[in-house]
């Protein structure tokens, strides 16, 4: 009895603090990781990435850009966040001649050093969560511009022992330039993506078996690109399937050609008041070498309900 009480007690903890830590993206809804962004430059830029067809391109905001690439690139990307949670990203991209462009990529999510205990509360070990996604876009642009694209998205998450789940969902998003400076961007995101818990091998029969689903997401986005190669401007409009709407907005601007300064303000909720507004701040810099470009981008993101803020790092190769 004592032992199956541990369990339950764990298992609630988890589940928890793992809500907690993902708070106000969508009250702790599931994959509330897959949601906080995508490396230094899409969140120091606020994550308003729908439209934006320049520099490094990925998959996650919008699959429709992929077919914008101009070039290779690898990027690795960790996270330093309070309360022991862990976001980290591995992405690559490229064009595929003469109008697609292709991308993969992982997002890599948790919190660690749980403290767990027993019925007398004492100490039983340190406990973990771990939540994964692997994602597969690829996009083609057709002669008007317009371009369309697809993400197929694996998603993974180990609660506790003998229990985790896996599922597939999908994204789609197309993209249509307005002259030379001005495009608009569609993006529909976790269609279909869900959570299926059976804790059967963890409570026999008492346990159970239920669905979660990701809320959907659905977001339009506009980027207009500067005068004189001044810099962009972009925005994002998000609904969703859980009657929210929130606001996005970003800006990035080079400096010199080896320096780019971007800020944001994410999560600017237009319907509710309390989920709080999300300053951003980054920069990149970068050196050419022959035939390859290092970089090293970097944003600090102020989450309203951490004590502490978020800083994002990634490395960035581009060949």
């Amino acid at each position: 009895m004592q032992f199956r009480f541990l369990k339950n007690a764990s298992v609630a903890a988890l589940v928890i603090l793992f809500s907690q830590a993902a708070m106000a993206q969508l009250g702790g809804t599931p994959g509330a990781f897959s949601r906080m962004g995508f490396g230094a430059r899409g969140m120091g830029m606020g994550n308003a990435m729908t439209a934006v067809t320049t520099g490094d391109i990925v998959g996650y905001y919008n699959p429709a850009l992929l077919s914008w690439s101009e070039y290779r690139q690898a990027t690795a990307s960790f996270g330093i966040l309070s309360l022991d949670r862990r976001l980290n990203f591995l992405s690559y991209s490229q064009p595929l001649r003469p109008s697609a462009g292709i991308s993969a990529g992982i997002i890599n999510a948790g919190v660690t050093d749980i403290d767990g205990r027993d019925a007398d509360g004492e100490q039983t070990g340190t406990l973990m969560t771990a939540e994964d996604e692997i994602f597969l876009s690829f996009s083609n642009r057709f002669k008007s511009g317009f371009s369309l694209g697809i993400t197929v998205k694996l998603f993974y998450y180990h609660l506790y022992t003998d229990v985790s789940t896996t599922t597939v969902g999908l994204d789609a998003g197309f993209l249509i330039p307005i002259g030379k400076a001005v495009t608009l961007g569609f993006s529909a995101r976790d269609l279909n993506s869900k959570y299926r818990w059976d804790t059967s091998q963890l409570y026999g029969q008492q346990g159970s078996s239920e669905t979660w689903e990701f809320p959907q997401l659905y977001t339009i986005g506009a980027a207009y690109k500067l005068p004189d190669s001044l810099g962009i401007v972009a925005f994002d409009l998000e609904v969703t399937n859980k009657k929210t709407i929130m606001g996005r907005i970003g800006v990035e601007v080079p400096l010199i050609p080896e320096v780019t300064v971007r800020a944001g303000m994410d999560r600017i909720d237009l319907k509710e008041k309390g989920s709080g507004v999300k300053p951003t701040f980054g920069f990149t810099v970068r050196k050419s070498m022959s035939d390859w470009t290092p970089a090293v981008n970097y944003a600090f993101v102020v989450e309203p309900f951490s004590p502490t803020p978020t800083h994002v790092i990634s490395l960035t190769v581009i060949f």
